[in-house]
């Protein structure tokens, strides 16, 4: 059970598991979890546990779809408390510059080290479509602003006399994009802007990531992570179609899970060949198992991963 009272971890015993393996050239593999939506979070702890020793960190989704959830920066600091590294999803629709530059100051208190850097989906596309967006910032204004920081400046460039962050940030690319030039002038700008690393999204389009891979993001020294998803059943597949833009998948899987006497079992199947796949193109895999997250040990053990440090 979630102790309130528990203090987060000291500066000094901050996890860096994902920089370091960043860093040597590891293959890595991230997953996603969602945060709560209420205030008790065991389920996302429970979820997140089982993964323990199979990632090198676990991304918390930052109001993902415009869906209320609690925030991922609390969400973030609960995993911390439980020994899990995080990647805390950061999100430009819901903050100003001072909102974004104050919930950065307070990741880097905290000792959450690891934040991927978003634009955040449209307000309209969520469970509050009336709400007012913000959108002061996008991605690459975000990723600009962490620089900063990290460098003791904030976005006035007035110094944070309180000390600089030390912030390891990440940025989403989309391979299946289907605007090539636009994928490779956001990519090389967020490159230019201070990314680390880059996990994408959902692939379905193995052809098309290796395109990627060999034109634009070959010599780029950053990891890419391929987005792996578990597709649960034939319907589930079909309503990703539908209602997830510049994604399909293609009818011959949809037939696979459709035809599975075990639609589940065939799509956890699906996902470790996927990974198999991208192991030959990039350098890990971030994968996102919704409401499943206890199966993505299971996808790692059928493609042939190892738990982190074997």
């Amino acid at each position: 059970m979630f102790d309130s009272h528990q203090q987060p971890p000291t500066l000094s015993s901050s996890p860096r598991r994902l920089r370091q393996a960043c860093t040597a050239g590891e293959f890595l593999v991230t997953a996603e979890v969602m945060p709560p939506k209420g205030g008790n979070p065991a389920h996302m702890v429970s979820m997140a546990k089982q993964l323990r020793g199979r990632v090198h960190a676990i991304n918390v989704t930052d109001g993902s779809r415009a869906v209320l959830r609690m925030s991922s920066l609390a969400a973030s600091t609960v995993l911390l408390q439980h020994g899990l590294e995080p990647i805390c999803q950061m999100a430009c629709r819901d903050r100003n510059v001072i909102g974004l530059q104050a919930d950065l100051m307070g990741a880097q208190a905290l000792g959450i080290r690891n934040i991927l850097a978003l634009t955040g989906d449209p307000v309209k596309a969520g469970d509050h479509p009336s709400a007012r967006s913000v959108f002061e910032l996008e991605s690459v204004r975000l990723l600009k602003l962490i620089a900063k920081l990290n460098q003791g400046l904030d976005f006035n460039d007035k110094p944070l006399t309180d000390g600089a962050t030390e912030l390891f940030v990440g940025a989403a690319i989309d391979p299946q994009s289907q605007s090539w030039s636009g994928l490779q002038r956001r990519f090389e700008r967020k490159l230019a802007a201070g990314a680390q690393f880059f996990q994408s999204q959902l692939i379905s389009d193995f052809d098309r990531l290796e395109k990627f891979m060999n034109q634009i993001a070959a010599g780029c020294q950053r990891p890419i992570l391929a987005g792996i998803f578990l597709l649960k059943s034939a319907k589930n597949a079909n309503f990703i179609n539908r209602n997830v833009p510049g994604v399909f998948i293609p009818q011959s899987i949809i037939d696979r899970l459709e035809q599975a006497a075990d639609p589940l079992d065939e799509g956890i199947t699906i996902a470790a060949e996927q990974v198999r796949m991208a192991k030959q193109l990039c350098q890990g895999v971030h994968i996102m198992a919704v409401r499943r997250e206890d199966l993505i040990p299971e996808i790692l053990n059928r493609a042939g991963i190892s738990a982190i440090g074997e």
